[in-house]
């Protein structure tokens, strides 16, 4: 029983790795996480009791966000995805696509979605 938690640059991200370490936690399992962001991901100061993997994308060119965490939950027989959310409105839900919003909607596992805290975003 594996989790992937999809980590973005953002507020989103930070709360998804936060969910993931404690639904991990809780289930008894470890973590993966996608790192979506361009950057190196601190890991330090997680609950030591939870075994996390950190998968890095190699760069702007590498696969698209939504296939590198598709491909890790297939690849790795996840059983459950956690992302972040924040509030978009309808015209920017028209107009730009959403990697949290195509993972809900192709993830073949059950998504935890954590939205942010008013403030945080």
């Amino acid at each position: 029983m594996t989790i992937i938690a999809a980590v973005p640059d953002s507020p989103e991200g930070i709360w998804a790795l936060s969910a993931g370490v404690r639904e991990a936690k809780i289930l008894g399992t470890d973590l993966v996480v996608v790192n979506l962001g361009l950057r190196a991901l601190d890991i330090g100061g997680l609950d030591q009791s939870v075994a996390v993997t950190v998968v890095d994308r190699t760069g702007r060119d590498d696969r698209d966000p939504v296939d590198a965490v598709l491909d890790e939950i297939r690849d790795r027989k996840a059983t459950r995805l956690v992302i972040g959310v924040k509030r978009r409105s309808a015209v920017g839900k028209a107009l730009l696509g959403s990697v949290s919003q195509s993972l809900l909607l192709n993830s073949p596992v059950p998504v935890l979605a954590v939205k942010v805290a008013d403030g945080d975003e």
